[in-house]
């Protein structure tokens, strides 16, 4: 059974329609790219699942249940977790602090009290190699040291799976190898399974997902492995306007 599935969901706003008839599967503990330019419906898709947008049309199953008409604080005790591509950190609050906010608000927020969510944010902060910034106030971190902290927050939830909204932008490419080598090694660890949203960082999508679902104009033109995928013409054509292995 997939963790995550969606049935022809459609998201419309007045007479856009951001989001077009998607049906997608994801298996626990699977990595995904999705791909695809502004206002291919990317950004709405993510809020769709999250509960932060309903589907006109369609369905969302999460772990064998119906979460269509779930908001999103319901959806998050369930396992779903999220980071933002501009990280929304409580600035005057600490690393450590905002960290362990994801643990009480996570799977397991009902059996912890303060702290015992520190103590998860100190384990999780520890891999993210934010230690040496624990104490810091949030609003204080450079823009990289925020993204690695969304992703703390969000990893802190213990979540099933955890959507990645361009997390890895603005990062010079050896820290995009590093995050993306973390975020395979965690997914092993913990059986998670991982929805990454990028741009153009063809780095982390060839290094990260297991396959990758194209959007365009808010459809979905491809959901196939990553090689396969990368080296579909219509994905070509359309969003890198050259062969892969130029990138």
């Amino acid at each position: 059974m997939s963790l995550l599935q969606l049935m022809g969901v459609t998201k419309r706003f007045g007479g856009l329609v951001a989001v077009n008839d998607v049906s997608l599967e994801i298996a626990s503990g699977q990595l995904v790219g999705i791909v695809g330019p502004n206002g291919s419906g990317k950004t709405t898709l993510f809020n769709v699942i999250s509960g932060v947008f309903f589907p006109e049309e369609g369905r969302v199953f999460f772990d064998g249940q119906d979460i269509t008409r779930l908001p999103s604080y319901k959806r998050a005790p369930m396992g779903i977790g999220r980071t933002f591509q501009i990280p929304r950190p409580f600035g005057s609050a600490t690393v450590r602090e905002n960290v362990a906010v994801g643990a009480m608000f996570g799977t397991l927020g009902h059996q912890l009290n303060v702290n015992k969510s520190l103590k998860i944010a100190d384990d999780i902060i520890e891999k993210v190699g934010l230690a040496d910034h624990r104490n810091k106030l949030a609003g204080m971190l450079t823009p990289v040291e925020k993204k690695l902290m969304e992703i703390a927050r969000a990893l802190a939830m213990k979540p099933k799976l955890l959507m990645m909204d361009e997390a890895m932008a603005g990062m010079h490419p050896n820290d995009i190898d590093q995050m993306v080598n973390f975020i395979k090694k965690i997914t092993q660890e913990e059986s998670l399974a991982v929805v990454a949203m990028v741009e153009h960082i063809m780095r982390a999508v060839t290094g990260m997902a297991e396959k990758v679902i194209v959007l365009h104009q808010g459809s979905k033109l491809v959901d196939a492995p990553t090689k396969e995928a990368l080296q579909d013409e219509r994905v070509m054509e359309v969003y890198f306007g050259k062969s892969v292995e130029a990138l």
